[in-house]
């Protein structure tokens, strides 16, 4: 009886269609990588008080921009107005809070403080739009340095917080806390 036996050979690999789609594919994902990036946004939030710093709190003011349904508070020292801005024709006037914080960033520099912080304090209530345009107020300003568009650095540090209650407002939450 004759055995017969099979010839082996090696199968040939037919590589060109996913050479193609490679070809494709790869220019495409490249570019898609170019066009998504994500921004991040540093905030700090204002730590609990400590005794031992009182003396650094001292040296240390702090620069406050108070946001109000119907005006905007700058305070430096903390509790201390150094401008009131209303709102101009319903909407927070951030024109002049540029303008005002670029003075006080000026009139810090004159007495050699270099502030880069700042913190925000809000109401309950308050536009998310209105909180991330006072926060990019607060950050920086267009100047123009030798013919050309930068953005110039104000308090690029953020602190976010609750605005304190006004006098009024005060005072209904003594009554609802006495029950009255």
């Amino acid at each position: 009886m004759a055995i017969r036996r099979r010839l082996e050979t090696d199968p040939e690999l037919d590589i060109t269609s996913f050479m193609s789609l490679m070809t494709v594919l790869v220019p495409v994902l490249l570019l898609n990588m170019v066009f998504s990036h994500i921004s991040v946004l540093n905030l700090n939030l204002p730590g609990l008080s400590d005794p031992s710093t009182t003396q650094e709190q001292k040296e240390n003011q702090q620069l406050e921009l108070v946001l109000r349904a119907d005006y905007i508070d700058i305070n430096y020292p903390a509790g201390i107005r150094v401008k009131r801005i209303s709102n101009r024709d319903g909407e927070p006037d951030f024109k002049l809070v540029s303008d005002v914080l670029q003075e006080v960033k000026r009139s810090l520099r004159e007495k050699d403080i270099d502030k880069k912080d700042l913190v925000i304090l809000s109401e309950p209530g308050t536009p998310y739009r209105t909180l991330v345009t006072a926060m990019d107020t607060a950050r920086s300003f267009r100047a123009v340095v030798a013919a050309s568009v930068v953005d110039a650095e104000l308090f690029p540090q953020i602190s976010l917080g609750d605005a304190p209650l006004e006098d009024g407002q005060a005072q209904d939450a003594q009554l609802a806390g006495n029950g009255l």
